[in-house]
C-alpha cells in the first residue's frame, strides 16, 4: 500500500480517530464495570453480571441492524446532498427502535426467564443474572434509539460528536458505578443501575444535539407532525426498510448465537471459566472498537461514494482502510502480548480467575490478526447496502465453522471453544474479502 492519496488518509483518519477514540471507551467501560464487580468476595458476582449483561446486550447487538442501515443510508443520503431523506432515515429508525424497545419490556417476564434457563450457571450467578437483568431491560428504548441516533450522525460526517456523546454517556456510567458500587454497596445491582441511568442521559444530550444543531436543515420539508410522521410510516419505503434490515438481523442473530453460546458454554463450564472468559471477551471488544473506527470509517466513505456514483474514489478508499486495519491489528496484538497479564491482574484479584484466564491469554493475541478483516469489510458492505452478502457471509461462518469447529474441539473444553470463536471470526473475514474482489467492478 502507497501513499499515493494522501488526502484519502487523512479524510479516514478524520473520521476514524474520533470513532477509535469513543469507541475504546465502551470497552474500558467494560473494563471498569468487571474492575469494580471483580474486586468484590466471590466469582459468582462477576459471573452473574456477565451473564446478566450478556442477556441484554443481545438485544442491542442483535438491534444493531438499526445503527448499520442508519449509517448507511444517511451517508449515501448525504452524499446525493438529499436533506429530506435523511430526515425520515433518523426519523423511521427512532419509530422502530422505541417500538422494539417497549415490545421487549411487554415481554420481559417471558424473556428473561427463557434466557436464564439457557445460561445455566450455579444458583449464585442465576440470582444475580436475573438481578442485573431485570434493571437493564427497561434502558432497551434509550439503548436502541441511541444505535439510531449515533448511526445518522456518522453517516453525515459528524464523528467528532459521536465521539463526544459517547465519552459523555460513558462518563457517566462510570461516575455512577463508582458511586453505587463503592459508594453505596449495591454490588451486581449498582452496575446495572448506572448503565440504566447513563443510556437515557445519552438518548436526552443526543435528541438535543440533532434538534439544536440540524433543525434549520429540515425547516420546510415537511408542511406539517403528521405529514412528517406520513412519510416515514409510508408503506413501499417502510417495506423497504424492514427488507433491508431483515439481512442485517439475520447476519447479527448469527452473530449473537456465537456471542452467546460462549458466555452460556462458559457458565456450565464453572463460575471460575465463565469469570475468566468474562475478563477475556472484555479485551475481545478493546479489539473490535477500536477496529471498528477504521470500519465506521469505511462505511461513510464507502456510502458516500456509492451515493456520488464515483466507484474510484471507493475503491481507493477501500485500499486505504484495509492497511490501517492491518496496522491497527499488530498494534493489538503486540500490545496484549506484552501487557496481557498485567491487565488480567489489573481487572480482578481473585487467583483462580486470574489463573484461568492468564492460561488462554495466547487467544486474545492471535485474535486481532485473525479478525481484522471481518471488522473491515463488514463496514464496506454496510456503505454499500449490500446486506444480503453480509448475512451470507455470517451464515457460513456460524454454521459451516464456529459450531462444527465447537463439536469436533468440545473434549478440548474452554481451549475448544475459544478455537471455534477465533476460526469463525477468520472465516467472515475471508467470505467477504473473496466476494468483494470477484464483484468490485460491479459496484
Amino acid at each position: 500500500m502507497k501513499f499515493n492519496n494522501i488526502e484519502r488518509h487523512k479524510q479516514l483518519f478524520i473520521l476514524a480517530l474520533p470513532m477509535i477514540l469513543s469507541n475504546i471507551t465502551a470497552p474500558l467501560l467494560g473494563l471498569v464495570d468487571t474492575a469494580v464487580i471483580g474486586h468484590l468476595e466471590y466469582s459468582y458476582y462477576l459471573g452473574g453480571s456477565a451473564v446478566g449483561a450478556m442477556i441484554i446486550t443481545a438485544v442491542t447487538w442483535l438491534c444493531g441492524f438499526l445503527r448499520m442501515s442508519t449509517t448507511g443510508l444517511s451517508a449515501q443520503a448525504f452524499g446525493q446532498n438529499n436533506n429530506s431523506l435523511s430526515c425520515l432515515i433518523l426519523l423511521r429508525g427512532i419509530m422502530v427502535a422505541f417500538a422494539i424497545g417497549l415490545l421487549v419490556i411487554l415481554l420481559q417476564n417471558f424473556y428473561l426467564d427463557l434466557a436464564l434457563s439457557l445460561a445455566g450457571g450455579s444458583e449464585q450467578v442465576q440470582f444475580y443474572a436475573q438481578e442485573y437483568s431485570a434493571i437493564r431491560i427497561w434502558g432497551l428504548p434509550a439503548a436502541l434509539a441511541n444505535l439510531v441516533i449515533l448511526g445518522w450522525l456518522l453517516g453525515n460526517h459528524q464523528a467528532k460528536v459521536v465521539m463526544w456523546l459517547i465519552i459523555a454517556t460513558n462518563l457517566i456510567n462510570l461516575g455512577l458505578d463508582l458511586l453505587f458500587v463503592i459508594g453505596f454497596a449495591w454490588q451486581v445491582k449498582g452496575v446495572a443501575m448506572a448503565t440504566l441511568i447513563a443510556e437515557y442521559s445519552g438518548l436526552f444530550i443526543g435528541l438535543a444535539f440533532v434538534y439544536k444543531n440540524f433543525k434549520q436543515k429540515f425547516i420546510g420539508l415537511f408542511t406539517s407532525v403528521q405529514q412528517m410522521f406520513a412519510a416515514a410510516l409510508e408503506r413501499t419505503a417502510l417495506l423497504s426498510y424492514f427488507k433491508l434490515n431483515r439481512d442485517i438481523l439475520i447476519r447479527t442473530l448469527c452473530l449473537e448465537i456465537c456471542f452467546i453460546f460462549m458466555t452460556f458454554q462458559g457458565a456450565r463450564l464453572g463460575d471460575d471459566v465463565i469469570a475468566a472468559n468474562a475478563i477475556l471477551m472484555n479485551f475481545l471488544l478493546l479489539i473490535s472498537f477500536g477496529l471498528d473506527g477504521i470500519a465506521n470509517a469505511a462505511e461513510v466513505m464507502v456510502g458516500k461514494a456509492k451515493g456520488e456514483k464515483n466507484q474510484k474514489i471507493m475503491f481507493v478508499s477501500v485500499n486505504i482502510a484495509l492497511f490501517w486495519t492491518g496496522i491497527f491489528a499488530l498494534a493489538y496484538s503486540l500490545l496484549f502480548y506484552l501487557a496481557g497479564d498485567f491487565f488480567i491482574v489489573s481487572i480482578s484479584d481473585i487467583s483462580a480467575v486470574v489463573d484461568y484466564a492468564q492460561r488462554y491469554l495466547f487467544w486474545i493475541v492471535a485474535l486481532p490478526l485473525l479478525a481484522c478483516w471481518c471488522y473491515l469489510y463488514d463496514g464496506v458492505y454496510v456503505g454499500l447496502m449490500q446486506a444480503h452478502i453480509m448475512r451470507n457471509s455470517m451464515i457460513i461462518a456460524t454454521f459451516g465453522c464456529f459450531f462444527p469447529v465447537w463439536w469436533l474441539l468440545k473434549d478440548y473444553g474452554n481451549h475448544g471453544l475459544w478455537a471455534a470463536f477465533s476460526i469463525f471470526m477468520l472465516a467472515r473475514g475471508v467470505t467477504l474479502a473473496w466476494h468483494y474482489q470477484r464483484n468490485k467492478h460491479t459496484f
